[in-house]
């Protein structure tokens, strides 16, 4: 889990889980980030535990989508087989080696204002976990999305083991159905490759 959530540059792409819309601008929003002609293997890795209410956003967002068709994304990171702080960099690694050059989204819960919370965090560049917390773990992501659980500021642990569960399951299942969307909006984006095939054939007709 993230704790130090505010102090990234930039402005991200704040959306409210309640909101009607909340997929399909969650699905605006990533298409708008995600890289175009491209042919790196997008990866959602999502960290958290299924130890701690609040921090268990990340794992069951990952087992949602293990539920959905969500090609041509991969998913790393369930209730099954959650990526946290013990295992991160042996998990980065693996799929680094199982994917060539990768574009990785980080998901992850995060503790914030009491007006943020119930609010879906979209922003370019890596997560940080455990950077509020003092743990030196590698960071994450190309861009990174992030739900805030519950307030910062007091006791942080005792407030993640106190989130409602009730929150992180209604903001795991908007942040898969966002993501599902975004698999099925994406253009098939094609390869250089494949453009330039094309721009040849239509050439020689």
């Amino acid at each position: 889990m993230n704790l130090n959530f505010f102090d990234r540059k930039g402005s991200p792409i704040k959306i409210n889980h309640e909101d009607t819309h909340a997929a399909a601008k969650l699905a605006e929003s990533m298409l708008n980030l995600l890289p175009a002609y491209t042919n790196r293997p997008i990866v959602f890795v999502c960290i958290g535990t299924d130890r701690s209410t609040g921090d268990s956003l990340g794992p069951l967002i990952g087992s949602f989508l293990e539920e959905k068709s969500i090609s041509p994304f991969y998913v790393y990171g369930t209730l099954e087989d959650p990526i946290h702080a013990v295992n991160l960099e042996d998990k980065l690694n693996e799929i680094k080696q199982k994917h060539v050059h990768p574009f990785i989204i980080g998901i992850d819960a995060c503790l914030g204002r009491l007006k943020s919370v119930g609010s879906i965090h979209i922003n370019s560049g890596p997560l940080k976990p455990g950077a509020g917390v003092n743990k030196n773990l590698p960071e994450v992501g190309d861009i990174h999305l992030t739900g805030i659980v519950n307030v910062s500021g007091f006791m942080e642990f005792f407030v993640l083991q106190n989130t409602r569960l009730n929150l992180v399951v209604k903001m795991a299942k908007t942040i898969a159905e966002g993501i599902h969307e975004t698999s099925l909006l994406l253009p098939r984006k094609q390869t250089w490759t494949e453009i330039k095939w094309d721009i040849n054939r239509e050439q020689t007709t």
